[in-house]
């Protein structure tokens, strides 16, 4: 009869719609790059990459220096890593994606596992606190 075919129609469509909402949630997020964020202090570029290192240790991220203005940061959180340089200067600091394991990152979109940007913002506020620490 009709009230069971409209029924099963309304249960289908349901069951469909709450997939493509489980599926568009694990589709993950543009990558969050963070592209020459002011200090506002007057820091030499050396204690900027101090502010860094010991922002990024506080975060579980390894931070090295590649060269005076460069560092990288590792994070391994589990199976996943994720790889970012850290461009530096006494005026501005950056966090660009440079590589990750695990984290479904695809160029061709510049999506990557939505956990990714979470630890990338709290190591730019990190990093703006120990900038701030050092200015007073």
């Amino acid at each position: 009869n009709k009230e069971n075919v409209l029924r099963r129609f309304l249960k289908l469509s349901g069951v469909v719609f709450a997939g493509l909402i489980l599926l568009s949630g694990c589709r993950g997020a543009t990558v969050y790059n963070v592209e020459n964020s002011p200090i506002e202090a007057k820091i030499p570029s050396s204690k900027v990459y101090d502010a860094i290192k010991m922002a990024g240790a506080s975060k579980g991220w390894i931070i090295t220096n590649i060269r005076p203005g460069l560092a990288m940061g590792k994070l391994n959180a589990r199976s996943h890593t994720a790889i970012v340089e850290i461009p530096y200067t006494e005026n501005s600091f950056s966090i660009r994606y440079k590589d990750s394991t695990d984290l479904n990152y695809d160029a061709s979109n510049n999506q990557i596992h939505k956990n990714y940007n979470g630890w990338i913002k709290n190591l730019e506020n990190a990093i703006n606190v120990q900038l701030s620490v050092l200015a007073n």
